[in-house]
């Protein structure tokens, strides 16, 4: 059994929901990512990606300087370091994610496994959680 551990990139860069989209999305271009946990006193509150800067910000007219409450995806699902890889991998493609956090036993943020992270595994497994989690859906509205 693989865990997590062993392939999730960790000490991700996480930030507050009062930073502002304008913030938010520099800080992204800084660290040349696409996610960005959202978290309070260090326990993950949602997610932070590139497409709800973009959907849910931009394409609304939001302000700039509002702050990422409004935009930020809900409460994630997490993982834990000690999960097995091929579990997590099909709750990602249940859920059509590309990232989930990882947290320790008091549900702070230690790290984030992504399909970049599943992609140094060699095996197919892989190419079917690819194939699942990109599968077009309905849009949530």
């Amino acid at each position: 059994m693989t865990t997590v551990a062993e392939v999730m990139t960790r000490n991700p860069a996480s930030i507050g929901p009062r930073l502002t989209i304008r913030e938010a999305a520099q800080l992204m271009t800084e660290l040349n990512v696409g996610v960005l946990p959202v978290c309070e006193d260090g326990e993950v509150v949602g997610m932070l990606t590139d497409r709800d800067i973009v959907t849910r910000a931009v394409a609304l007219g939001a302000s700039p300087e509002e702050t990422i409450e409004g935009i930020v995806s809900g409460e994630p699902s997490c993982c834990y370091e000690d999960d097995d890889v091929q579990a997590v991998m099909d709750r990602m493609a249940d859920a059509q994610v590309r990232r989930i956090p990882v947290v320790d036993q008091s549900d702070h943020l230690i790290g984030i496994l992504s399909l970049g992270d599943l992609a140094t595994r060699s095996d197919d497994e892989i190419s079917s959680t690819l194939g699942a989690i990109s599968t077009p859906c309905e849009p949530e509205r």
